[in-house]
């Protein structure tokens, strides 16, 4: 069957209306042009001739009801239709408390935007003839009402039942927390295994199974494309955080029925105020990575001295930045055998060596 059509991800949003921004000295994140960079990214994507666009959550800054109702308010407005689920960031509580929205709240307030015939904080629905959505929710809260990125048994079952019913279609999944690791030994590392799904091999089976191959995550912050047991996890970094991107994706069917999907990614650059919005953030990041670099260094697997990490801490100033931007390629000659290679492999090569440079642009070719 041939397929054709285009969209965009715009993931992270973490919308804040000036009177909801929290001034907080140690955030990475530039919630103040959240509003003017989402703007912009919409101006550009007015120009493409889009046939949907989606949001892998975090669109708030933490869940402020007066940011949710302005983004609902925005994307009524677009001219082509946009799906949302929720992030950590958005339902940060089980039930609203007066600062936050709540689950419940949140599908009242995104009915049109995917939920529209669900009483459950996640859904499908047809993008069209033989295209389908699937939103899932990441967040869940155990007995004490602490949120984790996990798929509850209800919602795996349901999930189940929606890929054996629509086997015949070509299925996207949207969900926040990563399904893949996006970073070397992200699920064993506690810095890292925070943003991927708990169960997330639990999902990624299941997918398999089923013959999904795309998957649109966020919370990351980072650019980058992932594969593991046939499933792509395209994960896509922050609007307000660096380097600022987005993605524009086409899939097509070429003459001989052979289904491809090419991806692009674009950043903002400039907005009013910020004219030089990538140096700003990126400079933010660095200034701000020294207490997550000096943990990197100290735990395991490396557990270096406090004296040595922190004597190593300067050189990777810029380190969570590159790999935000992705397509990342690391040399420390500098550091210790071992530290070198730890830090080296997080460089987007392939399994032989060489560069393999495809977070930021890529043809994925899809089984049919």
């Amino acid at each position: 069957m041939s397929l054709n059509f285009r969209f965009a991800v715009v993931s992270d949003l973490h919308i804040a209306l000036p009177h909801t921004i929290w001034h907080h000295p140690d955030r990475l994140h530039l919630v103040e042009v959240s509003i003017p960079v989402f703007e912009a990214i919409l101006d550009h994507l007015s120009t493409l001739d889009l046939d949907f666009l989606l949001l892998p959550g975090d669109l708030t800054q933490h869940g402020e009801p007066d940011n949710h109702r302005w983004l609902a308010q925005r994307l009524a407005a677009l001219p082509y239709p946009a799906y949302v689920i929720p992030g950590n960031h958005d339902v940060p509580t089980a039930r609203s408390d007066g600062r936050s929205i709540g689950c419940t709240d949140f599908l009242h307030c995104y009915r049109q935007f995917g939920y529209q015939n669900s009483e459950q904080p996640y859904y499908t629905c047809e993008l069209m003839p033989n295209v389908r959505l699937i939103g899932l929710n990441s967040n869940d809260f155990d007995a004490q009402g602490k949120q984790m990125g996990r798929l509850d048994a209800a919602q795996l079952i349901w999930l189940q039942q929606v890929l054996a019913e629509f086997k015949h279609d070509l299925i996207l999944v949207m969900v926040h927390h990563n399904v893949v690791e996006h970073l070397p030994g992200q699920s064993r590392n506690p810095l890292g295994r925070r943003y991927m799904l708990d169960n997330a091999p639990t999902l990624l089976k299941m997918l398999q199974d089923a013959g999904v191959q795309l998957v649109f995550t966020g919370h990351l912050h980072v650019q980058d494309v992932a594969c593991a047991d046939g499933v792509y996890d395209i994960t896509t970094g922050s609007l307000v955080s660096y380097p600022h991107p987005y993605r524009v994706l086409n899939l097509r069917t070429d003459d001989r029925g052979r289904r491809s999907l090419r991806i692009e990614s674009e950043r903002i650059t400039s907005v009013p105020g910020w004219e030089t919005l990538p140096h700003l953030s990126r400079e933010l990041i660095g200034d701000r990575s020294q207490p997550f670099m000096l943990q990197l260094l100290t735990q395991p697997p490396l557990q270096l001295p406090q004296a040595e990490a922190k004597a190593l801490v300067p050189a990777l100033r810029y380190f969570w930045a590159d790999i935000a931007n992705g397509d990342a390629m690391f040399e420390f000659p500098q550091f210790p055998p071992r530290v070198r290679r730890y830090f080296e492999r997080f460089s987007a090569i392939n399994q032989d060596g060489q560069p393999h440079l495809i977070d930021n642009a890529v043809t994925l070719w899809l089984d049919d």
